[in-house]
């Protein structure tokens, strides 16, 4: 039984007529009563008596319509669903996130893709940056935000948010009645950071700009920790704006002023050949957000890591 077989057998069975089925179907006569025949024999049943009005369904025939026609209806259900998917409407899409970007402008690029794309599945994994990347690799993922990004030759890497730098300190700290807090202001301050290299290397530079090196608390497992450390006085940690949507009893957040723009970048990043409609459909809108694309040849993470590194080897 096949389903050109069935489609035949409905038409048949819904018109009672083999010259108005076969010219729904547009076909010849012949060829449909071969088709119907055919199928009787594989079934070993009669579907049809067939009168001189037209043709009666018998009670196989009516037993096989009911299932012919849900046949015909997961066909094309199936069809539906396979067009939207491989047009980027429909089907799956797995994203990994990680530390404050969870807090700003991912959850509002999600949520536009959302409401765009609402037969869309989407599934979170939440992971630090070299996890993320094995995710990638193994197909656990399809894209991941993140701050601190791989540089790898099959995986291409997209800005998509520059975000103002603010000072997260005890609400009773001499500097929280400020405006704003200029770096030199933080001189003597132990410094809380999380545990992205990044942000370590952020920090280092800035304070190195404004003449100083900064006094380093040990690392905390991430920039949510970092700023509860703050809450409690142990420190003051320097965050991304995104952060600000994070309400954390007795913090107060202060813009940070320099001679130099500082700021915290947000990447996407997603492996170069494996852009699915689905993907590029996300990626229309994280275009929207402004970013710009670079690929690189070389292994390992960016050289600011690095860099960092070496400034926190120095100073412990």
């Amino acid at each position: 039984m096949d389903f050109r077989q069935l489609t035949c057998f409905i038409a048949v069975a819904e018109e009672r007529q083999l010259g108005k089925a076969a010219a729904r179907l547009y076909l010849s006569q012949p060829p449909l009563s071969r088709h119907i025949q055919a199928l009787e024999t594989e079934l070993g049943v009669r579907l049809f008596d067939r009168t001189a009005t037209g043709m009666e369904l018998t009670q196989a025939g009516i037993a096989l319509l009911e299932e012919a026609r849900n046949i015909e209806g997961l066909v094309q259900q199936a069809t539906r669903k396979t067009r939207r998917a491989g047009t980027g409407q429909s089907g799956q899409l797995k994203i990994g996130v990680y530390g404050s970007s969870i807090y700003g402008v991912v959850p509002r690029i999600l949520r536009q893709f959302r409401l765009s794309y609402p037969e869309v599945e989407l599934t979170l994994h939440y992971a630090q940056t070299p996890s993320q990347v094995q995710a990638l690799r193994r197909g656990q993922v399809d894209l991941v935000f993140e701050r601190m990004v791989p540089i790898e030759s099959d995986i291409r890497v997209q800005l998509v948010y520059s975000e103002r730098l603010f000072v997260a300190m005890n609400a009773s700290h001499p500097l929280s009645q400020r405006e704003w807090v200029h770096i030199s202001d933080l001189r003597d301050e132990i410094f809380i950071l999380g545990s992205e290299v990044t942000a370590a290397s952020r920090v280092i530079e800035i304070c190195r700009l404004a003449g100083f090196v900064p006094r380093l608390a040990e690392p905390s497992s991430n920039v949510v920790t970092a700023t509860l450390l703050a809450a409690i006085g142990c420190g003051v940690t320097l965050v991304p704006e995104s952060m600000l949507n994070v309400n954390v009893p007795e913090v107060i957040y202060k813009q940070l002023n320099s001679e130099a723009e500082h700021s915290m970048d947000l990447y996407c990043f997603y492996l170069d050949k494996q852009i699915s409609p689905l993907l590029k459909s996300l990626l229309e809108i994280v275009d929207g957000s402004s970013g710009m694309t670079f690929r690189s040849g070389n292994d390992g993470f960016l050289a600011i890591e690095s860099e960092a590194l070496k400034l926190n080897n120095q100073l412990s």
